[in-house]
């Protein structure tokens, strides 16, 4: 592998977050914050304990993933769209580099960044409420995957998207509120027994879930499926792209 062309990608697109460093980090961690005072501290006072934890720290999980997430596609979408809007991409196709390579330096660069915010709102969640993290390997190997597979699901999108309202169409209209109704803010449990089995086609269940688990030691779906789940989407994620690279759709429009 030529890791010389992907560090230098990997550095172009880390010095382009730090360059915009009030859009790209300032806004989600104020936007989380505010999800923490009127769910957590407001709502959450009313509301009692679900599955013997607090309301408030019930949905830190939920929140990470959240906001990691979105993160990862927005990211990544436009690390990957913005040098095919300006023609810049096309370098990238005629230098002497994989499509793995080139994956690897814009998706790694979009997962560095949205693991980053997920920390820093992991620390900002403990200014509210009272956390603590049974399994921490587990954690970081569930926030880890999330944003390496969702940066390459963001890469996705970014090369599918010939302007920028159909770059937003995806994480708007599909993700956003598959994460909502996935139990960011509440347990599957909760639902009737007819939408707890609705809710089991929705992917942001396990991760969710999974995350939970490395919390507090409780989840709806088993820790090895959600493991098994997110593994699946990575490897589908990375099946798509190198296909991509192959026949060349949409990058070589």
């Amino acid at each position: 592998m030529n890791l010389r062309a992907v560090q230098a990608i990997y550095v172009y697109e880390m010095k382009r977050f730090f360059r915009t460093l009030l859009q790209s980090f300032i806004s989600p961690v104020i936007s989380t914050s505010l999800y923490f005072v009127v769910f957590g501290t407001a709502i959450g006072s009313r509301i009692d304990q679900v599955d013997g934890i607090s309301y408030g720290s019930f949905i830190v999980p939920g929140l990470i993933m959240l906001s990691v997430i979105m993160q990862s596609i927005s990211n990544a979408s436009f690390g990957i769209y913005f040098p095919k809007f300006i023609g810049t991409f096309y370098e990238h196709l005629s230098a002497p580099i994989s499509f793995l390579e080139i994956t690897a330096g814009f998706v790694g660069a979009a997962a560095t960044k949205s693991l980053f915010i997920g920390l820093v709102i992991l620390g900002t969640a403990s200014v509210f409420v009272d956390l603590t993290i049974l399994h921490p390997l587990a954690m970081v190997a569930f926030l880890v995957l999330t944003c390496l597979s969702f940066a390459l699901m963001g890469f996705i999108i970014g090369i599918w998207a010939k302007n920028f309202e159909q770059l937003q169409l995806v994480p708007l209209l599909v993700v956003t509120p598959l994460v909502f109704l996935g139990g960011s803010f509440y347990s599957i449990s909760m639902l009737p027994e007819v939408w707890q089995k609705v809710t089991m086609f929705n992917p942001v269940v396990y991760l969710i879930s999974g995350m939970r688990w490395s919390f507090f030691g409780v989840s709806d779906v088993p820790i090895g499926i959600s493991l098994a789940a997110i593994l699946g989407f990575t490897l589908l994620c990375l099946a798509i792209i190198w296909r991509i690279f192959q026949t060349g759709w949409r990058i070589r429009d």
